[in-house]
């Protein structure tokens, strides 16, 4: 071989040797570089999620603070009311008791009120009035036959008697409200008043200024109101129903303000209003 031959030859190989190494480690540097491009990406997965829990655990931390905070306050509470003295206890006790007598007063005066009214007024017909109690008062309910005229507002001689029976046993309970109230039919009303509105009001008032006038009751203690058509006590389709609704009713309650006043008294013994005793001051 010649001698140009022979270095061509080591020349050719020598770059056919480079050639193979630089594309081996070419394909290397690649894996390698895919290899770190994955690692990258499970790193950031990683830091996804532990922010995440991260942020749960905070709202978790943030929770179990507002229950310790709210526990905080109830147990206050609970102390506070434990701190309530046995003296304290007994004044509300007490209080109570004073309520509950009031309202059996109340009850029995009640009672004792109807009683007097229905002696009062025992010479008059059971078809001509009525008494009963309801919603805690004593109702007198005198038919429109006993006291006025139809269609009219002037009391007869029959319903001054009953009247005046009915205001001598109120000057002798002088703790008694008198609201008067008059009612009528559905029938529409024909003549002197506008309607029954008109009618109704005029026939309270006119008891209102006989008793107080006429019969010497406080005018303080007495309201004249006019119910009209809308508080009926029986059918409007038959005369009998109709008959039954047109009256008046002297409804009579006793006055509350000893009862009111421990109703609306602030109590000093009261779970919002006790001081917690924590020692001597």
């Amino acid at each position: 071989m010649k001698p140009s031959n022979f270095l061509i030859l080591i020349t050719v190989s020598a770059f056919c040797f480079t050639s193979c190494v630089s594309s081996k480690r070419y394909k290397e540097s690649l894996a390698r570089e895919q290899q770190l491009t994955d690692q990258v990406g499970q790193l950031n997965n990683n830091v996804t999620d532990l922010n995440k829990r991260l942020s749960d655990a905070q709202a978790e931390n943030n929770r179990l603070i507002g229950q310790i905070d709210a526990s905080g306050k109830n147990a206050a509470e609970l102390s506070r009311l434990a701190n309530m003295t046995q003296q304290q206890l007994q004044e509300e006790q007490q209080r109570l008791r004073q309520m509950h007598q009031l309202m059996d007063q109340q009850r029995q005066a009640i009672e004792n009120l109807k009683t007097k009214m229905t002696n009062a007024l025992v010479n008059f017909k059971p078809e001509e009035l009525t008494v009963s109690v309801k919603n805690g008062k004593v109702y007198v309910s005198l038919q429109e036959s006993l006291l006025f005229p139809s269609g009219s507002a002037a009391v007869n001689p029959r319903g001054k008697e009953a009247l005046g029976k009915l205001a001598q046993a109120l000057n002798t309970n002088p703790d008694i409200n008198v609201l008067i109230e008059g009612h009528t039919d559905s029938i529409p009303i024909k003549g002197r008043y506008e309607d029954n509105w008109a009618l109704s009001t005029a026939r309270s008032t006119a008891i209102v200024r006989l008793l107080t006038s006429t019969y010497g009751v406080d005018p303080t203690r007495v309201t004249a109101s006019g119910r009209s058509k809308y508080e009926p006590v029986d059918s409007n389709e038959t005369p009998e129903g109709r008959a039954h609704n047109r009256r008046t009713e002297i409804i009579l309650a006793p006055k509350l303000d000893e009862l009111m006043r421990l109703l609306e008294q602030t109590p000093t013994t009261s779970p919002t209003s006790a001081t917690p005793t924590t020692g001597t001051h």
